[in-house]
């Protein structure tokens, strides 16, 4: 029978293309990968790649064979994942990705209960606003908002994603009332650049009563970063369209108000996703249990909701 290793630096290094960045996600030198591949072919009797300086691709056989392991594979792994405990405890290394700011603020403070709860369970968790591959990466599941779902992957659902318009009570003083979206021509906008794209996303506004009006903020400057636009408008320096989990710290003590308040940007859900198998882990079971509790609990589904 092929060993676990064996078969898994087969997987990943036709997952990404490369025996070096396989190696580098199993934790393993690309020779110890190029090793353990050879062996598999050498025991198989047949070539599962075209080898070259500059690419690694699959034979017609190692395609045939990466359909017939890949979701055994899987089913196996998750197996001896449920399997593996501590007196009955889910255990492992829960490997997690969320975005930075709102991992922290949000995520972060649940961790003492969760690790209280499940003290086998040992958090390998990135901060990255990035979007990542669960399934390639080895992620055991990630948080945020807007992203892509390919196949095998699930979203739950934490909280709305609504963004608001906010501003100093100095700015406000300053530039006049702002009553109707068409006001909003006149103010300085702190807009936000896409830090994947590098473009300004322009959002239609929506009313409490599902009216939509366009947002045309006049550019003062521009930001990358939510938290940065939050920093920028506390000075006094314009209005800002932001998320509501970053603005929420400055409205709690002040420092910034919602500009026209019955107005909003839907921009779909902030979920917690994990890839879709009927053996999840126990690991990554209780973590989606927990974290989808604590929202209810603490209310914070309700506090990034713009309408509540």
């Amino acid at each position: 029978m092929e060993t676990f290793s064996s078969i898994e630096c087969f997987l990943r290094s036709a997952e990404v293309g490369s025996f070096a960045e396989a190696a580098r996600r199993l934790s393993l030198t690309p020779a110890a990968v190029g090793k353990n591949v050879a062996g598999l072919e050498a025991r198989l009797g047949v070539r599962l790649f075209q080898r070259s300086t500059r690419s690694l691709t699959l034979t017609e056989a190692g395609q045939c064979f990466l359909g017939e392991v890949r979701d055994s594979f899987q089913t196996i792994q998750h197996a001896v994942a449920n399997i593996a405990s501590i007196e009955g405890q889910p255990a492992g290394t829960l490997k997690v990705s969320m975005g930075t700011v709102f991992g922290r603020l949000y995520i972060l403070p649940l961790l003492g209960e969760f690790l209280r709860r499940f003290p086998a369970i040992t958090p390998d968790w990135h901060f990255d606003n990035r979007q990542v591959d669960l399934i390639a990466q080895g992620f055991d599941a990630a948080i945020g908002g807007g992203f892509d779902l390919p196949p095998g992957v699930v979203a739950r659902k934490l909280t709305p994603a609504h963004r608001i318009l906010v501003a100093s009570a100095q700015y406000l003083d300053r530039c006049g009332p702002l009553r109707q979206p068409e006001d909003l021509a006149e103010a300085d906008g702190i807009l936000i650049r896409s830090p994947q794209t590098g473009r300004v996303r322009s959002w239609p506004l929506t009313s409490r009563t599902g009216e939509q009006s366009p947002l045309n903020l006049r550019p003062r400057m521009t930001m990358s970063d939510s938290e940065a636009a939050c920093a920028a408008a506390e000075q006094g320096l314009g209005v800002a369209l932001v998320s509501m989990p970053f603005a929420v710290p400055y409205l709690g003590k002040g420092s910034l108000l919602r500009v026209l308040p019955d107005w909003y940007v839907d921009d779909g859900n902030i979920s917690l996703y994990y890839a879709q198998h009927k053996l999840l882990p126990g690991k990554t079971r209780v973590f989606v249990d927990f974290v989808l509790e604590q929202f209810r609990e603490q209310g914070l589904d309700r506090q990034f909701d713009a309408l509540a």
